[in-house]
């Protein structure tokens, strides 16, 4: 299969839903009827199905003096981009230890807005990836920012910064997770289909692997829940 093999050369891990959606024009191009259970006929016969794996490690402290702010975002609905930014922070591996990837992801969109990789789980990660989401937005007229309640997200500069931009500070309730389950789902979605779960030789070797992924995932990796589009595009038609 050269048209999926050349697909895999930017997302190698991409499912066969969406291989089947980005390929079509190609199969109709090339003569070919090709389904999504042929697809995935064709792909198990040739042991091209990509597996998942699960992910433990932990990277949040709550057990800490600063205040914890309330869920704000569980029952109001998402309908813009800027309108909720869910961050978090995931771990990757180099061959002298780990490294730690804060992400900042755009609710509505999906697209990530703002990362740092350090190699340390202390604050400055964070701040530099949330300055980095603000730089590039355009508007953030009621903007809420939704986290768990890790002591870089409730320290009194990463709370600052907030406020000073009128930005709605909420967090996940103690032991609820799933409350910031769209996180946590772009951390799984870059270490499946981008090779994030790999040990890399060394800090400098994960940040571009790490630039890498999140252009791909940005701008090439369609979204069942967008529609197949690409974060990129739902955040740049709409923002």
């Amino acid at each position: 299969m050269i048209i999926v093999k050349n697909r895999r050369k930017s997302l190698p891990r991409e499912g066969v839903r969406k291989l089947t959606r980005s390929l079509e024009q190609e199969f109709i191009e090339s003569n070919l009827k090709i389904g999504r259970d042929t697809l995935f006929n064709i792909l198990r016969k040739n042991n091209m199905l990509t597996l998942r794996k699960k992910y433990s490690s932990r990277t949040t402290n709550s057990l800490h003096r600063f205040y914890k702010y309330k869920n704000i975002i569980k029952d109001i609905d998402i309908t813009r981009p800027n309108q909720v930014w869910v961050s978090d922070i995931t771990y990757i591996r180099t061959i002298k230890g780990f490294c730690y990837l804060a992400l900042i992801t755009d609710m509505y969109s999906r697209k990530i807005v703002g990362y740092d990789i350090s190699n340390s789980l202390e604050l400055k990660g964070c701040e530099r990836a949330l300055n980095k989401a603000l730089y590039q937005a355009k508007d953030t007229t009621k903007l809420i920012h939704h986290s768990d309640r890790g002591i870089q997200y409730c320290s009194n500069v990463y709370t600052q910064i907030l406020k000073r931009n009128n930005i709605g500070i909420s967090m996940t309730e103690e032991n609820h997770c799933y409350e910031n389950a769209v996180a946590e789902r772009i951390n799984g979605i870059l270490k499946d289909e981008f090779y994030l779960d790999q040990t890399f030789d060394s800090l400098q070797h994960a940040k571009r692997a790490t630039k890498n992924a999140i252009n791909l995932y940005n701008e090439i990796r369609l979204h069942l829940s967008l529609d197949y589009k690409t974060p990129n595009m739902v955040y740049l038609k709409t923002a």
